[in-house]
């Protein structure tokens, strides 16, 4: 009759992903995420150019504070919104470019330069021992006759 103190235990264990499969929505929200990173290895890091990167005023010298915050936001407004313009009207035509460019480039490094190297690594060890011999032959004599000559020549460096 009286008031109780004591709190019930009751609690209703359940794991998250067995609550969350209980109350999915029979039509799925479209799931929110955050934009892909699309300079994921930093090729263009030096791009990253703020205000204070371009136009900086020294502590002796200050405009007046509106006229700063709007440098400001004409600035940022003006490099988004031509950055935009630029791609808008490029980026397809110079990408179709470059795809070009790169596969011209991948088939000529794939059908001729490494076909052409392989060749020369195969026709290398003939040439190395053709080499190998004319050196033993001409050039091999010529340079030990010298070096005995030479053999006997002596310096003897004297002081002042």
């Amino acid at each position: 009759m009286g008031l109780e103190k004591e709190k019930s235990e009751t609690r209703i264990i359940m794991d998250d992903d067995e609550f969350n499969k209980s109350i999915e929505p029979i039509l799925q929200k479209k799931k929110i995420t955050a934009d892909p990173d699309r300079d994921p290895h930093d090729i263009n890091s030096h791009l990253k150019v703020n205000f204070e990167d371009v136009i900086a005023e020294p502590d002796t010298t200050h405009s007046f504070d509106k006229v700063w915050i709007c440098s400001n936001a004409v600035f940022e407004l003006a490099k988004f919104l031509l950055y935009r313009l630029l791609t808008t009207i490029l980026a397809i035509p110079f990408s179709f470019v470059a795809g070009i460019l790169f596969a011209v480039l991948s088939s000529i490094h794939i059908w001729i330069v490494v076909p052409c190297i392989k060749s020369c690594m195969m026709a290398l060890p003939s040439v190395q021992a053709i080499w190998r011999s004319l050196v033993d032959m001409f050039i091999s004599p010529l340079f030990k006759s010298m070096g005995r000559c030479f053999s006997s020549v002596g310096f003897h460096v004297m002081k002042d």
